[in-house]
Formats: C-alpha cells, structure tokens, sequence
C-alpha cells in the first residue's frame, strides 16, 4: 500500500494486512488493514495511530515518501490496542522519543502498562481540548468502551474530517479505499465489523451519535483505522450504526446446530420447512461450516435464535458450547429463543440449551424439543409443526 492522499495534505499512510484470517476469534476471510494518517500543516506535522509492530518498516517507508519522519511534531493515539499502537516505540525511536504523545486520561494507563519500561512522553487531552496546527484545528471527542476504555476520536475542523479510530470500520483489504468505490457489499463488512466487535456496547453507540448529532459537526469524511474510509454521504454509515445500535429485528430466525450421526440434522431441516412455511426467513447455520463470527452477524437482525445439539457426554456439543460462550460475551438483545436434539440416553442437552438462552436474557418459546435417536415420520412431523410455532411466534412479536 503506497500512501493515500485523502484530502490537501492530508494522508493515509497505514497499511493492509492481506493475509490475517483471525482477529481475536473473528474470522477476517478478507484481510484487513491498520490505517494511520498524516497531516502536514503550516506549523505541526501530527500522526494520528500507528500500525501493528511487524508492519513497522512498511508504515515508515510510506511516511519517507512524503516527508522525513523525524518531522513528525506529535502524534494522536485514539486507541491503545496493539493494532494501532504497536509500532509506536519503533516510530518514537526513529522520530524522537521526547516527541508528545497525545491521548485520553485512559489511554495513558493503557500506553503505560502496555510499553512498560519504555520512554514515552504522554500528554492527556480532554474531550474539547483543541490543538493547532497551523491553519487547521483538532480537538477530541471521548469514545470510552467504544470499544475499549481508552478510546477516543480526533476531529480535523477546517476539513470535516472524523478520525474514529475502531468506530465506522471494517475488517476488509482491498485495492479500492473509499466507499465510493464500492457497491453495497460494503455495509455487510461494516455491519459483521458492528456485530462481532462493537455490539456489547450498543447503547454507548446510541449516546454517541446523539451527541455528535448535537455538536452538528460538518462531516465530510470518516476515517476509521479498518477498512474503507467514508467520503461520499458519511451520514449512511451512521445511519446504519443507529440501526443497529438499537438492536432493530426483523421476522428472520436463525437455525444454528451441530449433529453427531445426522438425527439432529434432520429435525433442524424440518424445523427450518416449518418456519419458512409461516413467511418468515430462515437460514439454517451448521456450525461445522460457518464461523462463529458469521452466526453472530445474521443474528444481529434476527428476530429468533434456535439452537439444536445432541447430547454428548451428559452435555451440549462443544462446537455449540464455543459459538454460545463467543455469543454470550457480544450481549444480543431483543431475541426469541427455542432448543432442540436428539439424544440416545438421558438428553440433557436441550434442558443446558434453554439455560444457555435464558442467561442471555432470550426470551424463551417453550421448553424445546427432543427426540430419541433417529427421528420417524411422526418426529418429524412435529418437527416441523415446532417450525411452524417458531415462525409464529416471531411474526406475533414482530406486530407487538
């Protein structure tokens, strides 16, 4: 990636990441990429993040094509997390380890414990402090636990131009970087980027875009530290994240399970033709062929959750217990919940399935259904007729 121009002397200046397939537990099929930005004004040279360590060389080689580094005046860290400040003891080696550091009164502990033992001369900004530049201005808004306690966006005034670190991203590399560029694909990036990273905290979501609506900011870009920057009608994306943050279901259900000899399998294809056959979507989610990382992005929208496993050793299936515990932590609200498997002994895998939803506070159909071994006819009759139920009741709680 050779260095962006996005604006009069303002540049990107990160890299991208083609080859990363994992990104704490989030599958990033696509790759990503650490974004970082220059800004070189009449009086300041600010960078704003950096990249992670082992992308050091590659991030100052494309600072060298536009200026000497050891120009660089200050640098901006919106976020602590390694992604964006990994590089940053190398950089300040390179630059001047005297060169201020500004960030929040968080991200200070972060750095700190973070690069323990190293130099590093940080300088707490507040929400509203403003810094010049020369001709153009920044100040700062406070992001706390968007995603992490640190956070916090930078604001270029003259230019309207959000940095928002984690905020508004994506993980996706590609060869094209603004929106514009893109189809429509591109909100399913950022919406699987919302359901796996920034979910837990959709109500601070929804304090945040109030209060940026409410300091009536002109906005003519934003620029996260993932993916695709925002330069034409930035306000979709906000839109979207106002969508999502509210949590907003619609009559689809997913089907996620796992089989041990195909009889859980069955019933899940039958409960799936019962559902379907109310109106309702329905997408059925084997967990040996999807990653928890897509469940959790269909299930951002869905108005239903059912869970099918077979009983393994007195309990659920551990493909299930690692989608559930990933699912716990990301806190989906507004849900209907249902359970289901086979079983060959004592079945206490749909009991553990109905206390799995119910500690997610998913409000609960009715106590599941459970067949013995291989389901006959009959059992998948009412397999089906249980589908039937399901889509029932989520177009009921859809017309509430």
């Amino acid at each position: 990636m050779r260095p962006l121009k996005i604006a009069e002397g303002i540049y990107d200046v990160g890299v991208k990441d083609w080859n990363i397939r994992d990104f704490h537990g989030y599958s990033t099929y696509m790759g990503t990429t650490y974004n970082a930005f220059l800004i070189v004004d009449d009086d300041k040279v600010v960078l704003i993040d950096t990249v992670k360590e082992p992308f050091t060389h590659q991030f100052m080689e494309n600072i060298r094509k536009i200026i000497d580094p050891q120009k660089i005046d200050m640098i901006i860290s919106n976020h602590a997390e390694m992604d964006h400040s990994g590089a940053l003891p190398r950089v300040l080696h390179l630059i001047g380890e005297e060169t201020p550091v500004y960030c929040s009164k968080m991200g200070e502990k972060a750095l700190s414990a973070h690069f323990n033992g190293k130099k590093i001369n940080l300088n707490v900004v507040k929400p509203g402090t403003e810094l010049k530049l020369g001709k153009r201005t920044l100040s700062f808004i406070e992001t706390r636990m968007l995603h992490w306690p640190d956070s916090m966006f930078t604001y270029l005034k003259e230019d309207g131009i959000l940095f928002s670190s984690d905020a508004f991203g994506q993980h996706y590399a590609s060869h094209e970087n603004f929106d514009d560029e893109m189809g429509e694909g591109l909100f399913e990036h950022a919406k699987k980027y919302f359901a796996n990273i920034l979910l837990p905290f959709a109500p601070r979501v929804e304090k945040l875009l109030e209060s940026i609506e409410s300091m009536d900011l002109p906005l003519n870009m934003i620029c996260p530290d993932h993916g695709i920057l925002w330069r034409k009608n930035p306000e979709r994306i906000l839109d979207r994240y106002a969508s999502w943050a509210r949590q907003e279901n619609r009559e689809k259900v997913i089907v996620m399970y796992d089989t041990m000899w195909n009889s859980t399998e069955k019933m899940a294809r039958k409960i799936v033709d019962g559902a379907r056959s109310t109106g309702v979507e329905v997408i059925p989610m084997s967990v040996r062929n999807w990653h928890r990382s897509d469940i959790m992005t269909e299930l951002m929208d869905a108005r239903a959750l059912v869970v099918g496993s077979p009983t393994l050793n007195n309990g659920i299936f551990p493909t299930l217990c690692d989608v559930l515990c990933y699912m716990k932590g990301l806190k989906p609200k507004g849900k209907l919940g249902a359970a289901f498997g086979s079983y060959g002994w004592s079945g206490e895998a749909v009991k553990l399935l109905n206390n799995e939803l119910d500690t997610m506070g998913f409000e609960r159909i009715d106590d599941g259904l459970r067949t013995l071994y291989v389901p006959d006819s009959e059992a998948l009759k009412a397999c089906f007729d249980y589908g039937v139920g399901i889509g029932e009741a989520v177009k009921a709680k859809s017309a509430e």
